[in-house]
């Protein structure tokens, strides 16, 4: 049943954000400094594009959060608000809750992403 959700969700709304990750890889990419925070944006967005019958376990130290909190500052504020925007959106109907919840992980996915594993 995943493989459905995860086609579905692709359509609708996965690969824009997965696209947006790639994006801010990218950009991240272009400094030898930002490189292993655009590392962990296309981990990321391979799980943007396909985020069903998958699991984020938080964790990480001192070297997560400082990283974490500079990501936070210059691009994971706006790839929060656009997945928490899709997610009460598809929220709106029944059907569309599922694929709402999984808006929810990645927008709170975007707000921590160092220390996170996906499983």
């Amino acid at each position: 049943m995943n493989w459905l959700g995860n086609i579905i969700w692709f359509l609708c709304c996965g690969l824009w954000q997965g696209i947006s990750w790639l994006v801010a890889g990218v950009l991240w990419s272009i400094t030898i400094v930002g490189i292993p925070i655009g590392r962990q944006c296309f981990k990321f967005a391979s799980l943007a594009f396909f985020p069903f019958g998958k699991d984020v376990n938080y964790g990480g130290g001192a070297m997560s959060a400082i990283a974490n909190i500079l990501w936070l500052l210059i691009s994971g504020i706006p790839l929060a608000l656009v997945a928490l925007l899709n997610g009460l959106l598809l929220c709106c109907t029944i059907i569309g809750i599922p694929f709402g919840i999984q808006c929810f992980k990645m927008a709170k996915l975007a707000l921590m992403p160092f220390g996170a594993t996906v499983m």
